[in-house]
Parts: structure tokens; sequence; C-alpha cells
């Protein structure tokens, strides 16, 4: 007997099954998710939780006529699978297949791209308000934000235009009580109460307020009275929201009882759910530097507090946590609280290690400026997962930190060659700098067995040269110093090429560099970033600036999005592989 996902490839596939056939294709949408997901890695417990809501929502509306956005996107899998892309589900994040997250320019059912939190209600919003303008106005527009996403500052600005348009939008509150950690929050905590408490429901509760017809909570794995309750909200006119209940990992017990290791768990035996144990790594990884260092720092310095929006477990700030509970704060997804928070304890005397991924520290950008670095705030600004950070893809890659920061006044700005580099620029940044610093390293492991070795402090704005040679000379910043060490010693003109690491892109060491620019006439800068306003155009300025006419090369992420491979697949497409290195050295 055929399966009943085998017939389904598109939406109008799935509105020919009966009612009673869903909850068994959800089963079987569930296991496909599972053994694809088992073997390629993956997001798991997201999508998992929202099978039922997928398949009622692509089962009642009429998409992609009626506009579909997924928050974050890290629920999206089944609907990818029933939007013509399950025969290529096997090829999700990996090099030129399919995207991990919704991308408008893969399908016409993905009605916006997403990445990163708390987007859905402002696009859907804006979504209805040209369909109202064009006069479509039995159009339907829907977005499904979990309950982590919605505490964000910009969700809650959407929210409150929305409840005075006249915009026909649901929002779907995917209500599991975890976002990749656990929620926090004095919403969360209200959240929790209505799920307990049906007559606070009811009551003229925060979405009601806000001028929304509110229903729920309602079981979100239960589809018929999904099914139910959607079919009575397409009816209402205006701004709406339905409120679910959902598990995290639904469907497989490990995923529902360790739900943050189940979150993105690796690969995973599909039946007994136990994740398959890797080879032992005798690295460490940069996070876990970053997270052994600052709690030994803190031990050691009670003025050290850390904060991270909702990135304890991937920054590792949960081991300061563990150790010091009242000096670690999650404030959530909410990056610019997170920045200006840090400011705030920075006037009093604190000494914030602002823990971001390079990438959301983008969405604080304006605090950074205003709040921290205008008033030349101590803040240390840690910046995990800089550079390219492989399956993610474009809205997840590190390349943009290096660009933007630069032009900060006030603002230091390090790279880290190896794991003692980090070690000791995180134990000089708490010492008493005058001024903020952003500290930015990548994913993933390091290259030292031994780096817990004793404190030395970094002398801000020197820069130390790795090799000797006569005719050319490189500059790297950061970890691209391993790949040019390695390009080097590939090279045929090995014993021309001299290597420096500058160590910081703000403050230059422009006492080195003038001694490069006297003696070699050839130059290469090799970064981790985008070329365009990067480590590469400050070498370039300071050339300018002081008459020199040397030839200087600039290497790193050219000027387009680099979507998602392994780091040492796009590594090689954007040729700061060591092999690719190697050859423009020998050409040169």
């Amino acid at each position: 007997m055929q399966n009943l996902l085998d017939q389904i490839n598109y939406p109008e596939d799935l509105r020919k099954l009966n009612l009673d056939q869903l909850p068994p294709l959800a089963k079987e949408l569930r296991s496909f998710i599972i053994n694809i997901v088992a073997t390629k890695e993956g997001h798991l417990g997201a999508s998992l939780g929202v099978v039922e809501l997928t398949i009622a929502l692509h089962y009642l509306f009429d998409t992609p006529n009626d506009i579909l956005v997924w928050d974050v996107g890290h629920q999206a899998y089944g609907h990818k699978i029933l939007t013509g892309r399950k025969h290529n589900f096997h090829t999700n994040r990996q090099l030129n297949g399919i995207a991990g997250f919704p991308s408008r320019s893969e399908s016409e059912f993905d009605a916006f791209g997403v990445g990163h939190s708390s987007t859905s209600i402002s696009a859907v919003l804006g979504m209805a308000i040209a369909a109202n303008l064009k006069g479509e106005t039995q159009k339907q527009h829907i977005a499904v934000i979990g309950d982590a996403s919605i505490a964000s500052g910009m969700a809650f600005e959407a929210l409150n235009h929305a409840g005075v348009s006249k915009a026909n939008l649901l929002i779907i509150l995917n209500d599991n009580a975890i976002g990749i950690d656990p929620a926090v929050g004095a919403l969360k905590e209200y959240l929790t109460k209505v799920k307990n408490d049906r007559k606070l429901a009811a009551q003229n509760n925060i979405i009601k307020a806000l001028n929304f017809d509110y229903s729920g909570p309602i079981n979100g794995h239960d589809l018929p009275k999904l099914i139910k309750e959607l079919e009575r909200l397409k009816t209402v006119k205006g701004p709406k929201f339905l409120h679910i209940i959902t598990t995290k990992g639904k469907g497989l017990q490990q995923a529902e009882d360790d739900q943050v290791t189940y979150h993105a768990p690796g690969k995973f035996d599909a039946i007994s759910g136990e994740r398959i144990k890797k080879d032992a790594n005798i690295f460490t990884k940069y996070q876990d530097v970053f997270g052994k260092t600052i709690v030994e720092l803190a031990q050691n310095n009670n003025k050290i507090v850390g904060i991270t929006p909702a990135m304890l477990t991937g920054s590792s700030l949960k081991l300061l946590l563990e150790k010091f509970p009242k000096r670690t704060f999650d404030v959530g997804i909410a990056e610019q609280h997170a920045v200006t928070l840090a400011a705030g304890m920075a006037t009093q005397g604190l000494i914030p290690f602002c823990n971001i991924y390079s990438t959301f520290l983008q969405r604080a950008y304006d605090q950074v400026i205003h709040d921290v670095a205008l008033q030349n705030l101590p803040v240390i600004f840690c910046l995990d997962r800089a550079g390219l950070v492989g399956e993610d893809g474009a809205t997840h890659h590190g390349v943009f930190d290096i660009a933007y920061l630069r032009c900060i006044p006030n603002l230091i700005i390090f790279a880290p060659r190896n794991e003692i580099e980090l070690r000791n620029i995180l134990y000089t940044a708490q010492l008493g700098l005058k001024k903020p610093i952003a500290i930015r390293y990548p994913r993933g492991y390091g290259s030292l067995i031994e780096w817990e070795l004793p404190f030395e402090k970094i002398e801000i704005g020197k820069g130390i040269q790795l090799k000797k040679g006569e005719d050319i000379a490189v500059l790297s910043i950061g970890t691209m110093a391993k790949n040019v060490k390695e390009a080097i010693g590939l090279s045929t003109k090995q014993k021309d090429i001299a290597h420096f690491d500058l160590r910081f892109i703000k403050p230059l060491d422009e006492r080195l560099l003038h001694t490069i620019f006297k003696n070699y006439k050839t130059i290469f800068t090799i970064e981790d970033g985008v070329i365009n306003g990067g480590f590469g155009s400050a070498i370039l300025e300071f050339a300018s600036d002081n008459n020199y006419t040397n030839k200087v090369n600039t290497l790193g992420v050219p000027n387009y999005f680099i979507e998602h491979g392994t780091v040492k697949e796009l590594q090689n497409i954007v040729k700061l592989d060591a092999k690719s290195l190697a050859d423009i050295f020998s050409e040169a």
C-alpha cells in the first residue's frame, strides 16, 4: 500500500485527502523528517513540533496565493517537504542543495526569506497592507512565530502596528516554552500562566489589549481541533491571533526529553533516537575557550558579568551561569536590549562581557554606536561565529562585522589567531580598558591542545611577525593565519614570503606597517570577512594616507552573499583555502 506522503508533492495534492487521512499523514511526515535529519543533520526539534500545524495550514489555506511566513525558519522542514522539495530534501543545508531556512529564490511557497528571528509579523503585515491597497481583500496572510521570538522588540513593534490596522492577517503563536535554550522573561511566565489557567486567557489579555481577535490556547497536535479553529478564523476579518501549545521534538522521545540538544542534534539513530557519537576531538571549541576563561576570570574579578541574547548554550555562557547565576543574564532574543543593558552596567563600574554571534550583532548596530561607542563605555563584545559558519548559510555567516565595526570611533577590534590569543585578550579586556572592544572568533574547534596557560597581557594595537621572508608580505588577522601558514608551506615561493599577524584591525599597528611597506613591494591581506570596507581596506587606507605605492592584494569574502555548505567548501569557493592561497602566492 502506498504511503500517503508518497502521493503528495504540493499542497494541491494534500487538499485531495480526507480529514481522517491527515493524522496518519502527520505520522509519516514526522518519520520522513527524522529519517533524513538523522543522516544529513540539521534542525530537528522545531520542525517535529509543528507537523500538525504545517499540514493544517497548507490543507486549509490556498498557499502560495495565501501567504505563509515562518519566523526564523527552524521549523519549516515539513513546509518544504509539502511544497515541492520532498525529493531533494536530502540535500538540505548541503552545498548546492536546498537551504536550511525558507528562501524566496528557492520556492514561491517561501513568501519571505528568514533566518533571524522576530521578522515574520512585520513582513506579513507589510504584505497584508499591500493586499488592501491592491483590493485583494480575500487574501489571507499568516505568520507562525514562537514564544521566544515573539518576546523580541521587533515583534512587539509589529503587533503594536498591526492592532490598529485593518489588515487581514493571522498570527499563530507556537508556544512550546523553548527557543534554542528555554525561553526566558516575564512574557514567558505570563504565557505559562495562560496555559495553566484558561480563565486568564479568556480575560482581557496582552494580545486582546492590542486589538487582536484572540483565541486559544489550544493543543497544536490535535489536528481536528486545529483545523476547526483555523476554519473559523478564515472567516474573521482584521488582525487575529491564535495561541497553540506544542511540544518541541514531538514524536521522538529523546527530542522531547532533551529539547536543547535535539534542536540540532547532529547525526542520530532514526529508530532509537540515540545520537551517534563523533570521534573525540583533541581540540577545544572556541566557544568553550571563551566559556571556561570567563569563569576563571570571574572567580577573581567580581565586577565581571555575562550577557547573551538567547544563546547561553551556543556561546558557552552557560558555564558562567552554572557558577555565577546572579552575574549571568540571558535576555532572550533581544540583541538591542543586550547591548544597551551592557552599556548601563558599564556606567556603574561593572565589566560586561556581551556575547553575541557576529551575524546577530548586526541587529543592534545603532546601540553599539550610540549607547556604547559614543559614550566610550568599556563593554566587551565577544563575537562568536565570526567568518564563514557553514551549513546555516547566508543569514548566519559572520562576515560583515569587521566592515561595519571598523568605521565606529572609540572601538577596538581584535581577532585572535588561536585559543591562547583569545584567552589572553579576554584577560586583557577586563584589566581596565577605557574603551569598548570587539573580539571576533570563529565557530568550531581551535588548533592547540594546550591553551590553558598562565595569562599574559596583550599590548593594544600591536601586531607580530610569524615568519621571515624577503619579497612578499602576507598580512592576516584571526584564525586565517592557519590557512596562510599552510599556504606558504605549499607555495613555490615559500622562502620569499613573510607572514605577519596584525591581530588588531583597529587600532592598526602603524609602526609595524611602516616597516612592512618600506621592505616589501608586494603585500597580501587575508581576512575571513568581506573585502569591501574590511581589513584589507584599512591597509589600503593606511597606504594612501602615507603615500605608499606598493602593490596591495586584498583577499577575503567577495561582494555577494555566500550560501550554505561546509566551511571548507565555502573557503574553497572564495579562494581562502590553503591550496588556493598557495597558488595565488606562487603567481605573485
